[in-house]
């Protein structure tokens, strides 16, 4: 039965390392969501879904036409197999949370 122990263990947010390819892709797309002021629609969608990550990637599959005006082919198709995997959900929901975080710091500090 030692097999049946890790049957549905899920793996740690960022314990799977990102290639250098695969950490732009979440970086740009971060900065896309937040420059677009739209970090409270992503951050709710990303933590609803993120228990069943695996099929939320397959409807990335039907939002491919809107993504490619941010992605290419090759980047898109990357990213998503990228949300096949579990924890990067959770590393994606942080770098947008940051990112959001340090654009409201911005726009707090009083101008000259």
């Amino acid at each position: 039965m030692g097999w049946l122990k890790n049957a549905f263990a899920m793996p740690k947010p960022g314990s799977v390392p990102l290639t250098p390819r695969q950490e732009e892709i979440l970086e740009k797309l971060a900065a896309k969501v937040v420059e677009w002021k739209m970090a409270v629609p992503a951050v709710l969608f990303l933590e609803s879904v993120k228990p069943l990550n695996y099929v939320g990637s397959q409807i990335l599959v039907f939002f491919a036409p809107i993504v490619n005006t941010m992605f290419t082919i090759p980047d898109y198709n990357e990213f998503v197999a990228l949300m096949e995997e579990r924890g990067n959900v959770e590393v994606l929901l942080k770098r947008i949370e940051a990112k959001e975080e340090a654009r409201l710091a911005a726009s707090r500090k009083p101008h000259p």
